[in-house]
C-alpha cells in the first residue's frame, strides 16, 4: 500500500512539472492554445494533450494505454479521446521544436554535428504486410543490418541544443540531407565518414562563417590537427543523443495504427528530450 501511495505521487509530480514546462513555453513563445470559439468544447484541451504525450515519453510509458491507466481518474474521458488529443497535440509540438531550435541557433556553440539513426516502424520481416507507413517508409541499412522504417536526421550544439532535424525515407542521400539541414547554420560542422565529399565540403564552406569537417576513412592519407581530433571524438554526445531517444524516450515505436500516430510519437518524443 505505501509502495503504491509513493509511486501514484511520483507520477502526479512529474505531471505536475511537465505541466509547469509546458505553460512556461507557451507564454514565452506567446502560441495561442485557446480553444475554438465554435463547436464542441474538447475533453482533452490542446495544451492538456501536449502535457499527456510528454509524460508518456518522459516516463518511459510505453503505451498510450498506461497513460490512460495512470491518468483515467483526471481525464474522465474514454481512451479513443486521450488517443486522438494526443495525436493532433503533435502539431502543437512540431510549433514548440522549430521555436526551440531558432532559439538554439542563435546561442548554439561554434562546433555543431550532424548525424542520422535508423527509425524502424516494424520487424524487418513484417514488411511486407506492414500498410500503416507503406508510403513512407522503405528499407535502410545501418550499424545493426537492414531495417523497414525511416531516416532521422539531426544536428546539434557542442552544449546539447538541437538546431535542426530531418525525417526522410532511408534511401536518401545523406550528403543532399547535410546541406539542406544545415543551410542556414554557421560555425564548425562535424560530420562522420558516411558524408565524405570534398563537393560537400565545398559547397558548405562559406568563409570566415562556416567550415565543414568531415572525418575520413582509415585509408585515406589525410593529417589531422590536435584540434580536428578532439572535435571528431565529441561526436560521440550526438550517438549518445539518439540512444537516449530510443532507449529512454520511446523514439521508436511500431503500435500507431495511423500517420499521424507514427509522426507525432516522433515529435512527441523529440520534443520530451528537449525540454528534459
Amino acid at each position: 500500500m505505501r509502495v503504491s501511495f509513493v509511486s501514484a505521487h511520483m507520477k502526479l509530480t512529474l505531471y505536475d512539472n511537465l505541466k509547469r514546462s509546458v505553460a512556461h513555453l507557451v507564454y514565452v513563445f506567446k502560441i495561442d492554445v485557446a480553444p475554438a470559439i465554435t463547436g464542441r468544447p474538447r475533453k482533452i484541451k490542446k495544451q492538456e494533450a501536449l502535457v499527456l504525450a510528454l509524460y508518456q515519453h518522459t516516463s518511459t510509458r510505453a503505451t498510450k494505454r498506461s497513460v490512460y491507466e495512470d491518468l483515467k481518474h483526471m481525464l474522465k474521458c474514454s481512451y479513443k479521446t486521450l488517443v486522438v488529443a494526443m495525436n493532433e497535440a503533435g502539431m502543437l509540438t512540431l510549433r514548440l521544436l522549430f521555436l526551440l531550435m531558432r532559439v538554439g541557433r542563435k546561442n548554439a556553440s561554434r562546433v555543431k554535428y550532424t548525424d542520422a539513426t535508423d527509425l524502424p516502424v516494424c520487424l524487418k520481416k513484417n514488411a511486407d504486410i506492414h500498410k500503416v507507413m507503406q508510403d513512407f517508409a522503405g528499407f535502410g541499412y545501418s550499424a545493426k543490418g537492414w531495417y523497414f522504417g525511416l531516416k532521422l536526421t539531426m544536428t546539434r550544439d557542442e552544449e546539447g541544443r538541437i538546431l535542426g532535424l530531418y525525417v526522410t525515407p532511408p534511401w536518401m542521400n545523406d550528403r543532399d540531407i547535410f546541406r539542406t539541414i544545415n543551410k542556414d547554420i554557421e560555425g564548425i560542422l562535424v560530420a562522420d565518414a558516411g558524408y565524405v565529399s570534398k563537393q560537400l565540403e565545398e559547397d558548405m564552406h562559406i568563409e570566415g562563417k562556416r567550415w565543414t569537417l568531415i572525418r575520413p576513412y582509415r585509408t585515406m592519407k589525410r593529417l589531422a590537427t590536435f584540434g580536428q581530433l578532439e572535435m571528431y571524438r565529441g561526436r560521440f554526445q550526438i550517438e549518445l543523443d539518439f540512444r537516449s531517444l530510443k532507449l529512454f524516450f520511446g523514439l521508436v515505436t511500431s503500435l500507431p495504427r495511423s500517420v499521424n500516430g507514427y509522426l507525432s510519437n516522433y515529435l512527441h518524443a523529440l520534443l520530451a528530450f528537449a525540454v528534459r
